[in-house]
């Protein structure tokens, strides 16, 4: 699936004093040269170790070192961690891709030294601990860090890479897995989602501690160099404030086109379908103040690393590593009316907690609302089965369709007219799709440390999807999950979801400038959706525990700003959202200009 970000008002200023910050380097030759510097100064084992994520340009990396060395009179011998893995990566990997054609097992206990050759890595700890006078060694790649080696070295360094440059080189054919000095063209994203990003996850984590400079590597001519106090002050800072995030955008099925009025052009994008605005596979960008205005880039998952100030005590312990909340923007603008078919996102369902567990090793499952932001004419939602629908009819069509062929989905599917404020509980198993001419806040838990989706598509339309390279819909139709669908299916129907899925805003607090609603729940729903409307600052709280997800839903900016320190400030544009620490404690919404905002916001009932 084709993907863009969008960057515009995401960076995260974070001022750090005049000495941590002159202590980055910020370009690839002097990157390199530092690295090389402090290695030849130290009198510590002539070793560099450079672990890393998936992603990262090891050969222009090396030729970057290669070129630092020669002029500092230097001679470098170059490991790769290619040869240090198994042969039989397939094997270890089969469990975890599983047979299920859509979906895989979560290897949650792996570690790198599963995958790895003790013979090869023996030989090579061997070479470092008796290196050829005058030399310098330098191990490049995942897993150069492992304690056999880290041992010998006099350096470590750790080269990470965000998220959506790995999967365009995934998609790409162009991505460098373990075992593999240069592309595998056949490598699945399964193996990856499901298998490999674990085993790297643990190693970045085991690496943090022992690491002596950070490398941000996303792009291979402009390197940044972090000593690693200066990266942990960096992540401590960070994660006291607000953040936001790189936006990523995504045409799709029915591509819509009210994101690409409201926002700048992107280059290449289109339409627009999902728009992801908060979640933990988007990547953060810092402005730390560096010269030439270069940014920091790195992947969500580092802040991670202070989980109890993110998430509190209790999500951290219950869900080690999970960033438990998400957040989506659904398009479904058209200038002239089109069939409901065009632009409508797949009818589809959820599963809960305990499927995700029984079926893909998940820790949660994927509960979702859907917020209407904008509504257009004839602006729908589709939710539940009408209640004369032939279920058993239903199915028997969605399988013989398998989404080639078109059935009348009327029959069965309620479509509901929506307005802007309207929210929609969506409990796991529940029927549900964009129904077209509106714009969504969807507003989910993220059941995934790897970011993983979980969506069971039934049915859509059997028509033709996005070709983003011939920017039309020629491509084929969506693959279904029709097993998963139907077995995770609770089969409600329209007057249920009218009691207790179309929900209903509360007033909990108000003064004519302020007011905060709190929308109705069910007991299987695992968070808030509340809603701030104001002229005038409105407080507001973390009370020391709650992740919370705020977005602009009415208004051009708001400011969101810390009580006790207002330094601690971010602001939000419209249909921008940000990550609110659990511990960020007491603050306020801000309009600048005074006019009236409104920010919808979900939170965990449980934290």
């Amino acid at each position: 699936m084709p993907l863009y970000e969008y960057r515009k008002n995401a960076e995260n200023t974070i001022p750090l004093p005049t000495e941590i910050r002159h202590a980055i380097t910020v370009g690839t030759a002097a990157s390199c040269r530092v690295l090389l510097d402090q290695l030849a100064a130290t009198g510590a084992p002539r070793v560099l170790l450079i672990d890393g994520w998936y992603g990262v340009d090891w050969k222009s990396l090396q030729a970057a070192l290669d070129e630092a060395a020669s002029q500092s009179a230097l001679t470098l011998v170059f490991e790769s961690t290619a040869s240090l893995f198994r042969n039989d990566l397939a094997d270890y990997r089969k469990k975890f891709v599983s047979e299920d054609p859509s979906f895989g097992w979560v290897n949650k206990d792996g570690t790198m030294a599963d995958i790895l050759d003790a013979a090869a890595v023996s030989s090579l700890a061997g070479r470092l601990a008796s290196p050829a006078v005058g030399t310098l060694h330098v191990v490049l790649g995942p897993g150069a860090a492992i304690p056999e080696l880290a041992e010998k070295a006099g350096l470590v360094a750790y080269a990470d890479f965000t998220m959506q440059p790995t999967l365009w080189q995934m998609w790409g054919g162009e991505l460098v897995p373990f075992g593999r000095e240069d592309a595998d063209k056949d490598y699945a994203w399964k193996q990856y989602y499901y298998c490999d990003f674990y085993l790297l996850l643990r190693q970045k984590k085991a690496v943090f501690p022992r690491m002596d400079f950070y490398i941000e590597a996303v792009q291979s001519d402009a390197l940044k160099l972090l000593p690693a106090s200066t990266y942990e002050t960096l992540i401590d800072e960070l994660v006291k404030r607000p953040i936001k995030q790189v936006k990523i955008t995504q045409p799709g099925p029915w591509g819509s086109y009210r994101f690409k009025e409201i926002y700048d052009e992107i280059p290449g994008l289109e339409n627009m379908a999902w728009n992801e605005l908060a979640g933990i596979e988007l990547s953060i960008l810092v402005d730390a103040g560096l010269e030439g205005g270069a940014l920091l880039n790195m992947p969500c998952q580092n802040i991670m690393q202070r989980p109890v100030q993110m998430v509190g005590e209790y999500i951290h312990q219950t869900y080690p590593d999970l960033l438990p909340l998400q957040v989506w923007l659904d398009d479904g603008y058209f200038a002239e009316p089109v069939p409901y078919e065009r632009g409508s996102m797949p009818i589809h369902n959820h599963p809960d907690t305990a499927y995700n567990k029984r079926n893909f090793n998940e820790p949660l499952g994927r509960y979702e609302t859907y917020y209407i932001v904008e509504a257009y004419h004839d602006a729908g939602t589709m939710m539940g089965f009408k209640e004369d629908a032939d279920l058993e009819e239903y199915e028997r069509l969605c399988r013989e369709s398998n989404n080639k062929i078109a059935f009348d989905w009327q029959k069965f599917i309620k479509r509901w007219d929506t307005n802007v404020g309207d929210l929609f509980l969506i409990p796991p198993g529940t029927e549900h799709g964009h129904g077209g001419n509106q714009m969504i806040l969807e507003m989910d838990t993220g059941p995934s440390v790897a970011g993983t989706e979980y969506s069971f598509f039934t049915y859509d339309f059997a028509r033709h999807t996005w070709d983003d390279k011939a920017k039309s819909m020629t491509a084929p139709p969506m693959k279904m999950h029709l097993e998963h669908s139907f077995r995770n299916n609770r089969w409600k129907r329209e007057k249920y979801v009218q009691e207790y899925l179309r929900s209903r805003p509360a007033v909990v607090s108000g003064d004519g400038d302020t007011r905060l609603d709190r929308f109705t729940t069910v007991a299987e729903m695992p968070f808030e959706i509340e809603r701030f409307v104001f002229t005038k600052p409105m407080r507001h709280s973390t009370d020391g525990r709650f992740l919370q997800i705020p977005t602009l839903t009415v208004g051009k900016k708001v400011v969101i700003r810390s009580l006790s320190d207002p330094s601690f400030e971010t602001t939000l544009d419209f249909l921008q959202a940000c990550l609110v620490p659990a511990g960020f404690g007491d603050y306020e919404f801000v309009s600048p200009d005074g006019t009236q905002c409104t920010v919808v916001m979900i939170r965990l009932k449980k934290a």
